[in-house]
């Protein structure tokens, strides 16, 4: 998914369930802030490692317990991780899910370019037009809140 797309879900998903849409919106957008700038730099060969890793989001989801207020945070970076997965799968690359299962299974993914040359590749995928959904909610949501006011 694109990253822009991550953030409205991130809102989407705040606003459905009355919870504070900042913390689930940051969240939603953690892992790329990790992981694509530290691809960028060398630091790590592929732009999905530990912010994307399902290690990492259960290490948060035991963070919950100590602290409730990190919940919309976990839930925004839940939310990016199956977001993710769903366009993976939906284009057709289930073997490409094992990202989630980073560092503990390693695999070279069918498409790994960077944040720009990515945009390229994924417009017209199946995928890309799965996203019209939820900016399509998006909307909703929006007028929804300016129908209450």
């Amino acid at each position: 998914m694109l990253f822009p797309t991550h953030l409205a879900a991130g809102y989407v998903v705040g606003k459905r369930w009355d919870l504070p849409t900042r913390p689930l919106v940051v969240g939603a957008a953690l892992p790329d802030l990790v992981d694509k700038p530290a691809a960028m730099v060398g630091l790590v060969d592929l732009y999905q490692t530990a912010g994307h890793s399902l290690l990492l989001l259960v290490v948060g989801f035991a963070a919950i317990f100590a602290r409730r207020e990190l919940t919309p945070l976990w839930l925004g970076w839940a939310s990016h991780l199956l977001l993710d997965a769903f366009h993976m799968l939906l284009n057709g690359r289930a073997a490409d899910v094992l990202f989630l299962a980073w560092p503990a299974v390693e695999h070279t993914p069918a498409v790994d370019l960077p944040p720009v040359a990515f945009v390229g590749q994924y417009l017209g995928t199946s995928s890309f037009y799965a996203e019209f959904v939820v900016w399509g909610l998006l909307v909703a949501v929006l007028v929804g809140n300016d129908e209450g006011e």
